[in-house]
């Protein structure tokens, strides 16, 4: 039997219904005397046949957009037999790398969520496994077997290039503009329309803290610290105080995460110097005050907990914040400089500008305030709703920056988006050369 998958955040499309199958029956047809062969060896780890397969019905589902010439079908898997032979050689030199380690309970919950998302398209469980059946698998167990596999290459090779260039290994490699122009020329077709965009910089006023309840809140903080170090549970803590929306129900998990990743300064500092299992001093950031524990570390990335312990706020702060936020406004239409009012004013862990964004994907308060504002002008004062105290709502003033219509995708709109794809993949690239000349590749015809 041939399996058939889609790894990643691809693989809801795995069961996409017996035409997936059937095209491959039909590929696998052509040559009756032939089930499967080996195409090429990396190391001692064949490829076969059935693995350019598999990947073809990964990129073209039920055959869509699947070339149908027989010089562009050779053309094709001889792309995609290079691209297996590149992950195998990624997948061989992060096992070498004993540094490495894939543990079992990432990949087991990697694996659950897309089995999940997969098996929700599905009214009952016997249409699930006719699917799964028509995919080329006999039951969800040897679809979960198979999957866990090729989760584990996919974290394999994501944690290689992670160490690459964390340890700056990896260097990157930028595309020419020629590279840039000649790849949306090309592509053009893949980009689609472009919807309506805004461009704008803005001022979030948050409501002020008075001195002595950001005290209050701090000595709550160093309160919960000292029970935690007395070995109390940091996740029931964090349950029971955190004022964190988001994640207190998860107790106060923030998962794994980078730097970089848009983190509060202080905090992404004092996060990634702190050891596993070891509880930060309180920490304080724009929305408060934070007690962090890194839970797991691998390179460059770490897992992490928090606390936070928020000063309470009245109504004077907020009836505080709306009269800074139209005072500012006042100034800025009497000729004050945005800029310098952002400097002073600007909530610093809110977003300072955003370019080039859909303006129908704004949340409603955002369309609503922007809707009649031209090019070069400032929006109205507006509230931005606390999601559960309304007394901690921030006030907004927009100053649209650039208006772009619908119309065709230009190439300004995607050339930095084109620019970063092409650098990562001109810097692996240039990688997998060394490891291939590394190691035995055998490519066989036939």
């Amino acid at each position: 039997m041939i399996r058939r998958f889609l790894t990643g955040g691809l693989a809801a499309l795995l069961l996409s219904g017996s035409g997936a199958a059937t095209l491959l029956s039909a590929q696998q047809r052509t040559d009756s005397t032939v089930v499967d062969r080996i195409v090429a060896v990396v190391g001692v780890q064949p490829i076969l046949s059935s693995h350019i397969e598999e990947r073809i019905l990964q990129e073209f589902p039920q055959g869509r957009g699947l070339p149908t010439s027989p010089d562009s079908l050779r053309t094709l898997r001889r792309d995609l037999l290079r691209l297996l032979i590149n992950e195998e050689l990624m997948v061989q030199e992060a096992l070498r790398d004993t540094t490495i380690k894939i543990l079992d309970d990432d990949v087991t919950k990697s694996v659950d969520v897309l089995i999940k998302t997969t098996r929700a398209r599905f009214t009952s469980e016997d249409a699930y496994r006719r699917d799964i059946r028509a995919a080329g698998f006999e039951t969800p167990d040897e679809y979960r077997s198979w999957l866990t596999e090729q989760q584990r290459r996919a974290l394999q090779r994501r944690e290689l290039l992670g160490k690459l260039r964390s340890s700056g290994k990896l260097k990157s490699v930028a595309p020419t503009e020629r590279e840039i122009r000649d790849y949306f020329e090309k592509n053009k077709g893949v980009f689609g329309k472009r919807s309506a965009t805004i461009s704008f910089r803005q001022i979030v006023i948050p409501p002020p803290a008075k001195p002595d309840a950001k005290a209050r809140a701090l000595a709550l903080a160093d309160s919960i610290l000292q029970e935690l170090r007395k070995g109390g549970d940091f996740a029931t803590a964090a349950r029971r105080f955190s004022m964190d929306p988001g994640t207190r129900e998860q107790g106060g998990s923030l998962g794994w995460t980078r730097r970089g990743q848009n983190l509060d300064q202080n905090f992404e500092d004092a996060a990634f110097s702190l050891r596993p299992g070891v509880i930060s001093d309180p920490v304080e950031t724009a929305f408060g005050y934070h007690l962090i524990q890194v839970e797991r570390a691998q390179p460059a990335e770490i897992q992490i907990r928090h606390i936070l312990i928020m000063p309470v706020i009245d109504t004077a702060d907020a009836d505080s914040a709306a009269r800074i936020a139209g005072n500012i406004h006042s100034a800025i239409e009497q000729g004050a400089s945005f800029d310098s009012l952002q400097r002073i004013w600007h909530d610093k862990a809110e977003e300072r500008e955003l370019a080039g964004f859909p303006f129908d994907s704004l949340p409603a308060s955002y369309r609503e305030a922007l809707t009649d504002v031209p090019q070069g002008k400032i929006s109205k004062v507006f509230r931005l709703d606390a999601p559960t105290d309304i007394l901690r709502s921030k006030f907004v003033i927009l100053l649209v920056t650039e208006r772009v219509p619908a119309g065709d995708v230009r190439y300004e709109d995607v050339k930095e988006q084109i620019r970063a794809g092409l650098s990562d993949q001109l810097t692996q690239e240039r990688y997998i050369e060394k490891l291939r000349a590394a190691t035995l590749v055998e490519i066989r015809s036939g």
